[in-house]
């Protein structure tokens, strides 16, 4: 009778009985057998079957050439070679997928769209009657400040009222003062002294000698400094200005009458599509640099101007007339007048911003209207509405960035200084920053001002940019200065603009 045979393991091989044999039955699978877990006797039997049973390509090869030692070296390692580029493939795909890609999408359009508001500017500051005595003896000061300093005679004033700058000096807190820069040698001062060849109407030293400034203090006089400049313009145009923040902020709050000029008397001229402007479509405000502005196409407007063609014949047209009466040239050296093109539901930023118009010449400005979507979340920083923003809003207008930057220095001009800076809104219950109020808030504003510009206030960090915005980008492509005939039916200050 045949001998009864043992179970067989995983890789073990059965022998031949005869040279004959009879089929034999079908095996009938062991309870072992049919198990969801099978065991192996060695990790080398298990490698064998995973080959064995794998669909993986060259895995088979490792275990058909197990003689021979160099082929299942060759193919080993030609199997780890492509395990390792996959899982590399692996990485790159993962490292992409979690940068959060964005495509850029680009589409030009022609189509009607609402034209933009636009804000033009005279440059020239209003001198206001209730501070009217307190610029002129501000003017009648930085004459003989001027006079001290370089021996320039501006006007006719200090030869008709001889007074001393030490009289005058009286009224007015940090008096503008010459140093010498301790920085430059006095052998190296000396050789250039012997060697000028300057007149007496020229500034009594070189300039590269000294620097120009003021002298500012905190409240309790412990820490001084001078805000100095190594141009005399810089500093003179600067001292007047701080001085001109503290005359303007001394104007009560009740004071809304600026006795607007008659529209006539800056713009000659005003049509938008070939049809004349009326008082519906524009609005005033007052710039304390820029002087009297004019907003056409705001907000305020009922009805919207609407843009459908391009071209110089298809737009706004505006001539102008620039005066001078009551300059004041320490504010703005130019002469002209500032425009802005910005949204309806936006503030317009003359500084940030704006551009001048010469006089006398007509200037020709193309715009083009550019909306951007960014995508938030994962795939970049912006805001929707500037709601999750920790910057309160000072301005009566929608989310900006430029909205949200101002407002956070003013933020902490109240928060560090006590008192608000006049050119940005400011809070309720909060004055603005006067020197006879607050005598260091002069201190404390460059202090701020160096710490804003190097972004330590974190304001630029603070405010995000607005996932949606809509900008209108001005060209100016053309300028021509206007024929002889031009000349003598309009004055010599007027000119011509067009968008």
């Amino acid at each position: 009778p045949p001998q009864p045979t043992q179970g067989l393991m995983k890789g073990d091989k059965c022998e031949e009985q005869g040279p004959d044999p009879k089929p034999a039955a079908p095996h009938q699978p062991t309870e072992e057998e049919e198990a969801l877990i099978e065991f192996h006797r060695s990790y080398r039997d298990l490698f064998q079957f995973f080959c064995n049973n794998t669909t993986i390509h060259g895995a088979i090869r490792l275990v058909c050439s197990q003689h021979n030692r160099m082929k299942t070296a060759f193919w080993a390692v030609l199997w780890l070679c492509t395990f390792g580029m996959m899982y590399w493939q692996f990485g790159l795909l993962f490292e992409e997928y979690f940068s959060y890609p964005v495509s850029l999408n680009i589409n030009l359009n022609s189509e009607k769209l609402v034209f933009p508001a636009v804000t033009i500017c005279t440059l020239n500051p209003y001198r206001y009657t209730q501070i009217k005595g307190e610029l002129e003896e501000l003017d009648r000061i930085t004459e003989q400040t001027l006079f001290d300093l370089y021996k320039y005679n501006s006007s006719s004033t200090l030869v008709a009222h001889p007074r001393g700058r030490r009289d005058l000096q009286e009224t007015l807190l940090h008096p503008l003062q010459r140093l010498r820069d301790p920085a430059l040698p006095l052998a190296a001062r000396k050789a250039r002294s012997a060697a000028s060849s300057l007149q007496d109407n020229n500034p009594q030293v070189n300039w590269k000698d000294w620097k120009i400034g003021f002298k500012l203090c905190n409240q309790n006089k412990s820490d001084c400094f001078y805000q100095t400049y190594s141009s005399g313009v810089d500093a003179v145009r600067e001292w007047y200005r701080f001085h001109y923040i503290n005359i303007l902020s001394r104007l009560p709050d009740t004071f809304t009458s600026l006795e607007e000029d008659k529209l006539g008397n800056f713009i000659f001229n005003c049509r938008f599509n070939q049809v004349s402007c009326n008082q519906a479509n524009y609005s005033h405000f007052h710039h304390p640099m820029y002087g009297n502005c004019y907003t056409f196409n705001g907000e305020n407007n009922s009805n919207l101007w609407m843009s459908s063609m391009p071209g110089i014949d298809n737009g706004l047209t505006l001539t102008l007339r620039t005066e001078q009466n009551d300059f004041i040239p320490l504010l703005s050296t130019v002469t002209g007048a500032r425009v802005t093109v910005h949204g309806q539901d936006e503030p317009p930023f003359m500084d940030d911003g704006g551009f001048n118009l010469r006089p006398g010449v007509e200037t020709s400005i193309s715009m083009r209207k550019e909306a951007l979507d960014r995508l938030g979340g994962n795939y970049g920083d912006c805001t929707n509405n500037g709601s999750d923003i920790p910057v309160k809003n000072l301005y009566p207008s929608k989310y900006t960035q430029q909205v949200c930057i101002h407002s956070c220095f003013q933020e902490s001009m109240v928060k560090e200084c006590g008192c608000a800076y006049i050119f940005y809104p400011r809070p309720k219950h909060v004055e603005y920053c006067d020197y006879k109020k607050h005598d260091s808030w002069g201190y404390c504003y460059y202090k701020l001002q160096d710490a804003f510009s190097s972004d330590r206030l974190g304001c630029f960090t603070k405010c995000r940019k607005p996932c949606r915005t809509g900008s209108s980008r001005c060209y100016p492509y053309r300028t021509t200065i206007p024929s002889k005939t031009r000349e003598m039916e309009l004055p010599n200050s007027t000119s011509s603009s067009r968008s």
